[in-house]
């Protein structure tokens, strides 16, 4: 029983730093939120991450394309995480 918990949580967790991530994301494209306190905290939570996949797969054409593998590598520690604790 109490696993069956610790995975709900442990779902819950990434689904909320999932949504961390889309809005900093989608958020980068509005200048403005930059100085906005409640971005400053999603970003100082969600930048190291991004950083990682953004040292490692540089801008393509100006586009940048770590977002999406930043999403990936997440899905897959949270199936990873699930299926240790099943």
């Amino acid at each position: 029983m109490f696993a069956h918990y610790l995975q709900q949580i442990i779902h819950y967790f990434f689904v909320a730093y999932t949504l961390l991530l889309s809005v900093r994301i989608l958020g980068s494209w509005i200048p403005s939120f930059r100085y906005q306190t409640w971005f400053r905290f999603i970003a100082f939570y969600t930048d190291p991450y991004l950083r990682i996949f953004q040292r490692i797969i540089p801008p393509i054409g100006g586009l940048d394309l770590s977002p999406i593998f930043a999403f990936i590598a997440l899905r897959i520690l949270e199936a990873f995480i699930l299926a240790i604790l099943r």
